[in-house]
C-alpha cells in the first residue's frame, strides 16, 4: 500500500520532531508524511523545513481552526491508499506501521480502519492486560491517535464532521463509516506511544465539547431509545450517581475494563471530571443546550446504525 502519515499540531515542535523521527526510523517508513499546523508560534513549520524537508507542511492562516477541520485538510492532501491518522505527541514503536500495514492487508476489503494499542502516562496495567488478553476484534469506535485507514471509505463517509471541533470526532466518523457496512478492527499487537494521559482530560473546555458532541453524535447516529437510556445515564453521573470515579477508576480498582471501556480511551472518566471540574452542573447544561440547538443540524444527517459491530459508549 502507500501510506501516508497525516499528523495535525498546534505548538509542539518538539514532540512533532520525536514523531517524525520515530516514523522515519520504523522498520515500515510512511511513503509520504503531511503536517497540518495550526498557526504553531514556537518553530515547529521552520523545524520541519530545516530537519525533514520532504515532508508536506500545510499552514493554517490563523490557529482557531478545530482539529477536525485541521485533519481533513491533511486527509485530502494525502495522496496515499491509506492514512496512517496521528495526534502530534505520540511515538511509533519501531514496528508500528509494519504490523498495522500487514493487518490490513491480511483482511478483507470491507476492513476499513486497522486502530493499534495505545501506551499512555497513567494507564492502568490491569486496562493493559485487558486489552491483550483480548485481542483483536471488531470495534465500533477507532484510537485517532493511532489508526491506519483506507483513504477512500474516509472520503466515502465524508471525513471528520467539523462542527464537532475537538473530541468524540472518532466515534462520529466510525459510525458513518459502519453505516457504510464496514468494519474496524482494534488490533493490540502494533503499539504506539502517545503523551497524553490516559482518560478524559481534564477542564471546563474538555468537559464541554465531551458532552456537546455526545449529544451531536448521539442524535445522528442512536436509536432514540438508546438517546433516552443514555440520558439517564449522564444526569445520573452528573448527580453523582454511576460507577465510582467513572471508567478510568473502574478499570484501576477492578482490575478490568468492559468492552466499551478498552475501546476508547481518551473519553474514559466522564464522571471524575463532572466531580472534579469547577461548575460542571452549567457547564453540561450549556453544553446539552448547545446540543439541542445543532438539532436540525444532526436531523438533516441522521442514520442510525444497524452495524453488528455498533457499541453504545459507556457514558
Amino acid at each position: 500500500m502507500k501510506i501516508t502519515a497525516v499528523i495535525s499540531t498546534w505548538n509542539r515542535r518538539d514532540a512533532v520532531a520525536e514523531n517524525v523521527a520515530a516514523l522515519k526510523a520504523g522498520t515500515r517508513p510512511p511513503d509520504e508524511i503531511v503536517v497540518v499546523d495550526n498557526a504553531s508560534t514556537d518553530g515547529t513549520v521552520e523545524m520541519l523545513e530545516r530537519d525533514h524537508p520532504d515532508v508536506v507542511v500545510a499552514e493554517m492562516p490563523h490557529d482557531r481552526c478545530g482539529a477536525c477541520e485541521t485533519f481533513n485538510i491533511g486527509f485530502k492532501l494525502a495522496s496515499g491508499d491509506a492514512i496512517a491518522i496521528m495526534d502530534d505527541d505520540v511515538v511509533a514503536t519501531t514496528r508500528w506501521l509494519e504490523l498495522l500495514e500487514a493487518r490490513m492487508l491480511a483482511e478483507p476489503p470491507t476492513t476499513a480502519m486497522v486502530s493499534s494499542r495505545i501506551i499512555e502516562p497513567g494507564m492502568p496495567q490491569a486496562y493493559q492486560d485487558a486489552e491483550v488478553a483480548r485481542g483483536p476484534y471488531y470495534a465500533s469506535t477507532f484510537r485517532g491517535c493511532g489508526t491506519l485507514a483506507r483513504r477512500d471509505v474516509l472520503a466515502r463517509a465524508g471525513w471528520y464532521d467539523e462542527r464537532f471541533f475537538i473530541y468524540g470526532n472518532e466515534r462520529d466518523l466510525s459510525a458513518r463509516v459502519l453505516g457504510l457496512g464496514y468494519r474496524i478492527l482494534q488490533d493490540p499487537e502494533p503499539v504506539i506511544h502517545h503523551g497524553t494521559p490516559f482518560g478524559m482530560k481534564a477542564g471546563a473546555r474538555s468537559l464541554y465539547y465531551h458532552v456537546r458532541n455526545f449529544w451531536l453524535y448521539a442524535f445522528k447516529s442512536c436509536r432514540w431509545i438508546d438517546v433516552v437510556r443514555m440520558a439517564a445515564r449522564m444526569a445520573g453521573k452528573a448527580l453523582g450517581g454511576g460507577k465510582r470515579g467513572g471508567g478510568k477508576v473502574h478499570a484501576e480498582a477492578t482490575g478490568a475494563a468492559d468492552e466499551t471501556e478498552l475501546e476508547a480511551t481518551g473519553t474514559m472518566g466522564l464522571a471524575q471530571s463532572m466531580k472534579e471540574t469547577q461548575g460542571a452542573p452549567m457547564i453540561v447544561v450549556k453544553a446539552t443546550l448547545n446540543a439541542l440547538l445543532n438539532l436540525p443540524y444532526c436531523l438533516a444527517r441522521r442514520s442510525p446504525v444497524d452495524s453488528p459491530d455498533f457499541r453504545l459508549p459507556g457514558v
